[in-house]
């Protein structure tokens, strides 16, 4: 297998698990604030504030972990 096909099955792999990732943090945090706000409910509005902060992290890493790979597939700086 050449190098360009290697390059391409890396972007799939960073991509896809950079994916799956994101929607698992993301669940999990959805499901712990559904949780904390059914408790404390008058701590709705700082938690919510916190976990839209945190979503937009989390998707942060997998939007830049993307935009390496494509970055890789098209400007290969390991051709030739």
């Amino acid at each position: 297998m050449e190098i360009a096909g290697f390059v391409a099955l890396a972007c799939g792999l960073i991509i896809g698990l950079g994916a799956v990732g994101a929607c698992i943090g993301i669940g999990i945090m959805g499901g712990k604030f559904i949780e904390a706000s059914a408790r404390q409910p008058e701590l709705m509005n700082a938690l919510q504030t916190k976990m839209f902060l945190l979503a937009g992290l989390i998707d942060a890493a997998f939007i830049i972990g993307t935009g390496i790979a494509l970055w890789f597939a098209t400007a290969n700086p390991f051709k030739g």
